[in-house]
């Protein structure tokens, strides 16, 4: 495919040109991967680097960089070496030919500690760089110590929001090593902070009058900050489709699950009419999406856990929003417990009623969960947000649209970006061409049935 820039785009690919060591404070849906690549692809033809790091988190590493690469015309010359799996696997890429290394941050200590702090490449991307934030973190110490060893540094997050500007301190030092907001946090916390504390635990910090402003001006001549609402030029809505891999041995395990599902069905139902065939398809395709969310109720409602492959990458989606607020549509009562679980730390609301929708309008929620039936009509919800997350889509395109419309609404101020998580070759990926080809949920369900049907009919005669 051929890129064709934006003009925010070429400002921001001029910017990584013109800055050694910047930060790119981008919201997502602006293209950080490509503006960066398309950056260091200029530097290796003019001769000025030739190796590049990127630490990036892991389902990110794992397809991301790759894809982008592989995507634009002008970046399929690079060869990018993904430093992931065992010791031996990671050793192996590492020694390998290539322009780009793509590690995970979770194998980030490691290698620091493999080239005893001294990075053997030139240029050091940080997507995400919010993953640095916390100046405890073993990543961080890793970081504060290699990242001098590298003549270029580009760091890639989002906007901060107000309330993310206490995690700033530690970002920016694994950009400029304190010059700008100094070499302590602690002093960075007073300086710029009221702190709030319990039992002499800092417990809630906000950001003094006035200085926002200072914190930006301080950071502005590497950081390049976007928003969204200011430099899209897109429609309103922007729906990204976010395939979710399953390991080898989930998919075998959903695989046999589905096709046990189907047979067992085959044997009950196989008889029913048309109508009542369709009431029975909606159980077993709820059964196929339970798997695919990660956990499935037996014939006692005890819930027993299958992956998280879901919830790491909705995870990652939270973190890179970096301070925005975020609804996550959820399918199933025990993706409630195990979102909260996974997002522990974070102000996590289940919507129950009228006070939660006051909570999240004023933008004291970070993360607020909702079920489309519930928030589906006569909600005015844009006021609280600008990211949806649809943790599984389910069939209904009525509430689909209406669920999507609690933000993207008038009065929105932003352009609304709604995440499908589908989880590559499960139920997830005919539910959303279901609702993509705006078919009902009658003959939805049953279109899936008979694809199914044929599928493992096939496979018995077999």
């Amino acid at each position: 495919m051929k890129f064709k820039p934006y003009n925010y785009q070429r400002a921001a690919i001029q910017w990584v040109l013109g800055h050694p060591r910047c930060g790119l404070l981008l919201d997502m849906g602006l293209g950080k991967s490509v503006i960066t690549l398309t950056a260091i692809q200029q530097l290796m033809d003019d001769c000025e680097v030739s190796k590049t790091l990127v630490v990036a988190p892991k389902k990110v590493a794992e397809t991301t960089w790759t894809t982008e690469a592989e995507k634009w015309n002008h970046l399929q010359s690079l060869k990018v070496a993904k430093v992931m799996g065992t010791e031996k696997q990671r050793n192996l890429a590492l020694a390998s030919k290539a322009d780009i290394y793509v590690i995970g941050r979770d194998s980030f200590v490691w290698l620091v500690g493999k080239y005893g702090g001294q990075l053997p490449f030139d240029v050091l991307v940080i997507d995400e760089l919010t993953s640095f934030k916390s100046s405890k973190s073993e990543r961080f110490k890793a970081m504060r110590i290699a990242s001098p060893s590298v003549k270029r540094v580009i760091g890639l997050t989002g906007t901060p929001a107000p309330n993310g500007l206490i995690d700033l301190w530690a970002q920016m030092y694994c950009i400029d090593q304190g010059e700008r907001l100094g070499k302590s946090v602690s002093r960075y916390r007073e300086t710029y902070f009221e702190t709030h504390k319990w039992n002499n635990i800092v417990v809630r910090c906000d950001v003094r009058k006035g200085c926002e402003q200072i914190i930006r001006n301080k950071i502005a001549d590497i950081c390049l900050s976007m928003q969204a609402r200011d430099y899209l030029q897109l429609p309103k809505m922007i729906t990204h489709t976010v395939k979710v891999q399953l390991t080898d041995k989930t998919a075998k395990a959903y695989a046999k699950f589905e096709r046990d599902k189907v047979l067992e069905f085959k044997a009950e139902h196989g008889e029913e009419p048309t109508n009542v065939m369709a009431n029975s398809a909606a159980g077993l395709m709820n059964k196929l999406s339970q798997f695919a969310n990660g956990a499935i109720y037996d014939d006692d409602r005890q819930v027993h856990e299958i992956h998280s492959e879901k919830l790491d990458r909705l995870a990652e989606i939270v973190e890179a929003a970096n301070g925005s607020s975020i609804l996550v549509f959820y399918q199933f009562k025990h993706d409630i417990a195990r979102i909260k679980a996974k997002l522990k730390g974070l102000k996590v609301v289940t919507y129950e009623g009228e006070e939660d929708l006051k909570q999240w309008n004023a933008g004291n929620i970070d993360v607020l969960l909702a079920h489309p039936a519930s928030t589906a009509f006569g909600l005015n919800m844009q006021e609280g947000g600008h990211y949806i997350v649809w943790y599984g889509t389910g069939w209904n395109l009525e509430l689909y649209q209406q669920a999507n419309a609690r933000l993207h609404r008038q009065g929105q101020k932003h352009p609304v970006t709604v995440y499908q998580l589908l989880c590559a070759g499960t139920v997830d990926e005919r539910a959303s061409a279901a609702l993509e080809g705006k078919t009902g949920v009658q003959q939805s369900l049953l279109d899936s049935l008979n694809y199914l049907l044929r599928k493992y009919e096939q496979t018995t005669k077999d």
